[in-house]
Order: structure tokens, then sequence, then C-alpha cells
């Protein structure tokens, strides 16, 4: 590391580690997290752990802990902090909820919530999924493979053994999964056993989880799995039974550690109850109905004054959501004193340091100690000191001008990445979280299409491909046609109207998109776009037909939704969600877009609006989430499943 003084003023000019990371994100509950200062408030993360340690005794069975704290007095820190330290253990299997889209079918909300946390990697290609698949198989089979050999060789050897005997590759499955189901008589549902399984192929492993997760399958890809799909209708209740199965094959093995995270919305379902107030009852039923298990809730005091304890049998519900102290009250977050107001900031300019290979003249540089000590006097919270060091990160001896009247354009006339703007570090930092998570986010189709939505917004009264954008426009439908088509591009004074509808799903909802994309008169419209990432396989023969009408009939297109494009629009899209914290205004942003071209110059958006090719996209993939399966040169020929 060297020290120049020229050389940091000039890193601090154009980089500011704390702008941009006021809020905690869910993707850094699973990825790269701020810096973390371990004593603070480590009242609350210690509670945590040491339950886990009696849990892991047999001295406690299931535990609930609630953690309050007000608006960015560090909740999220605090469940990130217990994330990143719990994935260096072996002994527990982290589960994170934090997004309530539709309180009404919370069950399956959280059903995909926990099959989603089992396909977060914990090691280089091993999802925690493949992990329990690995230990039910040793455990019944008395084997002490690793997870890792079992993906690379062990399975797809016990796969083309079952080919070779002129068996059918669910034999080996169904095999394995008789055997665990004679040593594992308490699990009903033996089908989750099954796809648990599938899991450790990687040709069948997003199949399997897709269809944990609640989703439907295409048939054929069922039928050969050997897992029924479940009947449209019965989603909802057949989700929270799914959930016990899968927690308690989970806690077999392991201490699931389930985390509910911003419960402080709104929103409230049909039955009049707010979200903290479902998860509430949820988490009572869990409580009562796991074999062992850690539940960590985290809202605002009032949430918890005004919401739980209003709750029909409150006092039932209170002693399971914080089971673990005697006076029935939450575990309550502190605000920062002096000490660790320093402690935190110097944390973070040591990463900051590191990460640039400089060495600053003292540890708080550009701060002054004293200055920081001072904000600790009036109780100041984790997110109003990381604002006040974004705004002060750069002293006014160094003399900046931060706004350039005009911007300095380089030879390809975009924007320099050295160019200030007050977007700029917002949009970098959750273009970080969007990297970290982009597989989840590629299926998040809400996302997709707000990010789509606002690309398109920013370039209205422009042209682009030969269309003058008039406007971006709902969707007047019917409820039985609501939510199939997105939304329409208006433009050339309405003689364009091309609706666009972005499905990820399978099953019958791609050809129910389709048929409504190919209803001009109905919706609208003079032109449908299908955004899509992976293929709809041929045995979907009427979704074929209503394609091959959108193409080759209705002059239609289906634009091949890839990663690269959609990455800068989602990241865009998160900064407008959070630009109430990030004190940001649409302006603003719109303005960032552009100097920045990042909407005009995307590849996703100028397809969309250009002249349809009546081809199918050539850049697609059969489930859209490829998953890369370590090689290994373990000798597994002398493998047998003969019983």
């Amino acid at each position: 590391m060297t020290t120049n003084t020229s050389n940091m003023d000039q890193l601090i000019k154009t980089h500011n580690p704390f702008a941009g990371h006021i809020v905690v994100r869910p993707q850094q509950i699973w990825g790269k997290s701020f810096p973390d200062v371990p004593s603070i408030n480590a009242h609350a993360s210690n509670a945590v752990f040491d339950a886990i340690e009696k849990i892991n005794k047999g001295q406690r069975q299931t535990v609930g802990i609630t953690i309050t704290a007000e608006k960015g007095l560090g909740k999220s820190h605090v469940i990130s902090r217990i994330r990143h330290q719990l994935q260096t253990r072996e002994d527990n299997l982290f589960i994170y909820m934090s997004k309530y889209d539709n309180l009404n079918q919370i069950q399956h909300q959280f059903l995909q919530s926990v099959t989603s946390s089992l396909r977060a990697f914990i090691r280089t290609n091993v999802m925690p999924c493949q992990e329990i698949a690995a230990a039910l198989i040793n455990e019944v089979m008395e084997w002490k493979y690793t997870t890792e050999q079992y993906i690379s060789n062990v399975f797809p050897h016990l796969l083309k053994q079952s080919l070779l005997k002129q068996n059918s590759v669910t034999a080996v499955i169904e095999t394995l999964r008789s055997r665990i189901e004679q040593k594992k008589p308490n699990i009903t549902n033996l089908y989750i056993i099954q796809a648990i399984l599938w899991t450790l192929s990687s040709n069948h492993a997003n199949a399997a989880n897709f269809w944990l997760s609640g989703q439907k399958l295409p048939e054929e890809t069922a039928k050969m799995m050997g897992l029924p799909n479940i009947q449209s209708g019965n989603k909802e209740s057949q989700a929270l039974s799914n959930i016990r199965q899968i927690l308690d094959i989970i806690s077999d093995y392991r201490v699931p550690v389930i985390c509910f995270d911003e419960l402080d919305i709104a929103d409230i379902a049909d039955n009049g109850f707010t979200a903290a107030q479902i998860i509430a009852n949820l988490v009572k039923d869990l409580y009562n109905n796991l074999d062992k298990g850690l539940l960590v809730l985290a809202m605002y005091p009032e949430t918890w004054r005004d919401q739980i304890t209003y709750l029909p049998q409150a006092e039932a519900v209170i002693d399971r959501l914080v089971s673990d102290k005697s006076d029935r009250q939450p575990i309550e977050l502190k605000y920062l004193n002096s000490d660790d107001i320093v402690a935190l900031v110097q944390r973070w300019l040591q990463e900051f340091y590191q990460e640039h290979q400089q060495t600053p003249p003292h540890p708080l540089y550009p701060f002054d100690e004293n200055k920081l000590r001072e904000l600790g006097k009036g109780k100041p919270t984790v997110r109003s000191v990381l604002k006040w060091c974004a705004d002060n990160f750069i002293p006014p001896s160094i003399i900046i001008d931060d706004q350039p009247t005009e911007p300095e354009i380089n030879s390809t006339n975009s924007w320099t990445s050295t160019t200030l703007h007050t977007v700029k570090p917002y949009y970098q930092s959750e273009l970080a979280n969007v990297e970290a998570s982009i597989d989840s986010l590629m299926e998040d189709e809400i996302a997709i299409i707000n990010s789509i939505w606002v690309a398109f917004t920013s370039l209205v009264g422009k042209t682009l491909e030969g269309v003058s954008i008039q406007s971006v426009e709902e969707i007047v439908a019917s409820t039985a046609d609501q939510g199939y088509i997105n939304f329409k591009i208006v433009g050339n004074k309405k003689k364009v109207k091309i609706g666009v509808s972005v499905v990820q799903q399978d099953g019958r909802f791609i050809g129910a998109a389709l048929k409504r994309l190919i209803d001009y008169k109905k919706f609208d419209i003079t032109r449908g776009c299908l955004v899509r990432s992976k293929n709809i396989t041929q045995g979907a023969t009427q979704a074929r037909e209503l394609l091959r009408k959108l193409l080759t009939e209705k002059g239609g297109e289906w634009v091949g939704l890839q990663k690269q494009d959609i990455k800068p629009l989602l990241a865009i899209w998160f900064v407008f969600e959070n630009q109430n914290s990030y004190e940001l205004k649409d302006e603003q942003i719109f303005d960032f877009l552009e100097k920045t071209q990042l909407v005009i110059n995307n590849p996703l958006i100028r397809e969309i609006l250009s002249d349809p090719s009546g081809q199918e996209p050539s850049n697609l993939t059969d489930d859209g989430l490829p998953i890369t399966i370590p090689q290994s040169a373990d000798n597994t020929d002398n493998i047998e499943l003969d019983f």
C-alpha cells in the first residue's frame, strides 16, 4: 500500500465509499455486505447465536426472537451480520424473507422464500438443498461422499448406470426415495424428498427447485422426473404443509434460522391484518409445529406496540415471538454513541483504503475524530451517520467542481466513468447488488417489468429505432385479462402501440399470456412483444402454436432477455424504489440516464422498439438459470444401486 496525499485526494474526489450505501438491500444479506462492527448492537446478534447453541445442545427445541428499532437504527445490519457469521458454520440453514407482495397468499410466498434460500450458494457451485440431499443419501445408504462428489461423479454415474440397465433415470431417484421413506416415516409427502434428490443432477436441479417452490413444471418434465404438478387452486393450501415438511427434513441435519425482515409495510390483507400481524401468526404456527428451529423477526417499535399486541390471542403469539425472554419484550437496538461512531467510520474507511491500496495519514482521514465524537452526543442512527459521512466526505481543503456544467465526453460520445453525478454512487451500489443476485432476479418478473417500464418512461419525447415515443401506458383489461400484457409503448402519433409481456414462468401462464398478446384489437395494440430468457418446450403445443401466430401472422416479436442487458435497468429501478431513502428526485435520476445514455443505448430497449424479425431468439436457455457443475477425477465405478 502507498501513502501519497495527492493520490489520496484524487481518490476522495472520485470515490465516496459512503454515498449510495445508506440502505441495506436483501442482496447484501446474501452477498457482500456493508463493513460491520460486531460490537455495535452485539446483544441482539449474540442472542441469536446463543439460541442456536442451545438448540444444538438439545436445551431448546424452538426459539422465537423479535428485534425492534426505529428506521435506520440497524435492524438489517444486524441480520446481515447474523447471516454472514452463520455462513461460516455448518450447523444451520439461513432462510430470509423481506418481500410481502401478496398478503393473501403469504404461505405460498414464504414457500418461495424457503426454496430461494435453499438455492443460495454456500460454497462454489454447492447449494443448501444439495447438502441436504447428500446427507439424506449418506444416512440411509451409509455412504460418506461429499456433496461435491455427489454432484460431479456419484449422481451422474448412478443415472448412467440406470440407463445402461434399460431403466428410466427416475428409477434411481425412486429407489433412493424408497430407502429414505423406510427410515423417515414421519415424512408424508415423499415427492418433496424426490425433488430434493433431483437437485444433485445438474440437468434437473433447476426444475426440481422450481417444483419445490410450488410452481408448475411443463407436463413432460414433471412426468419424466416423477413429480406431480400441484393444481393451481391448491397452491396456498398446500404451501404450508410443504413448508413444514421441508423444514422438518432440514432440521434433521441443521438448525433452520428463519428471518422475517421489512415487516413495517402499510399493505393490508383482505382479512384486515397487516404484514407484521400475518407473519406473527405464521411464526406462531411454525413455532408450534417445527421439530426445531430459530425464528427471528425485525420491526419498528410502533409496529410491535400498535399491531402485534392487538392481535387476537396476542399473549399466545407474543409468547412465541419472544420465547427467549422472561419479560416478554422484544430486543431493542441501541442508538450509536461516540465510540460506536468512531469504530463504524474507521471500519468503513479501512476497507475503502485497502481496496484502493492506499495508506491514509490517520485511520479516520479525511474526517476529524472530534467532529465524529460530537455526532455521538445526539444519539444518531447508523443510517444518519452514514448519510453525514457521505455528505461530508470531501473536505473543504480539497477543491473540486462536483457537478461540471459540461460533462466530459469521451471519443464514443458517452459519459466518462470519472464524471461525478449525484445519482452515480447510488446506481453503482444498486448495480453491485444486482450483480450479486442476478440469477434470482431473472425470475422476478415484477422487478423486470418495473425496470423496463421506468426505462421507457425516461425516453418519452425521444425517437429511437424509428419510433417517436409519446407515452408508456397501462393496459385496460378485465379482471380475467389483467397481468398478462404488462404495458404498452405508444408512439408515432399513436400509430405504433407495442404491448410488452414479460413472461419467465412456464406451464399454463405462457400460453395464457401469448393468447392475449395476439389479440391486438381487444387490447388496442399494433404489435405484441414477448420478453423471455428461456425456450418454450416443444411439448407445450398450445403455447407453441400461439407463438407461431404472434411471430408469423401478427407481425409480433420475441425479444430474448439477457442478463447483461437487464442488469443496468434493474439497478436504476432499485434506485427509483429507494429514492426517498437516498433523498433523490425523479428529475435527478432521469438526468443521470440522459447523461450516461444507459437506456437509449441498451440493446434490450432497442430490440423491443425495432422492427420484428419474425424469428425466435437464438440466445435462449432451457431454464434461464444454467448451473456450472464442478468436475472431479473421483472414481465411482464401484457404486451400485443393487438393493
